[in-house]
């Protein structure tokens, strides 16, 4: 879906077996820069993962403002920053799970 509306093709991995179902994603902008926003339900919880190119800046980071947690993170390559209202602790096995998968693309690359 992404393909053709932004300069890159995020990972958008199914992690309904891990209890996070993705339902949905949609163009968003975080200063001024159109970026991946996907989608997933964990629970009665939504939870909002932004996805962007540059692994250079932000380095893992949490912050909880206004009863929503902030969890973000790099790869080397894509910058993540993962909204919801979960709190941290359920949120982190999404990051690792988000992690893992970008890993095994990258491995899978030839």
């Amino acid at each position: 879906w992404f393909q053709g509306r932004l300069d890159y093709s995020p990972e958008v991995p199914e992690l309904a077996a891990d209890g996070f179902v993705l339902i949905g994603g949609r163009l968003d902008y975080l200063a001024a820069r159109p970026v991946a926003a996907l989608v997933y339900r964990h629970g009665a919880h939504v939870v909002n993962v932004f996805v962007w190119p540059d692994g250079v800046g932000a380095s893992k980071a949490s912050t909880a403002r206004h009863g929503y947690n902030l969890l973000r993170w790099h790869d080397g390559a894509m910058q993540y920053a993962a909204v919801s209202d979960l709190n941290a602790e359920e949120l982190m096995p999404l990051a690792r799970l988000l992690r893992a998968s970008a890993q095994a693309a990258g491995s899978a690359a030839p």
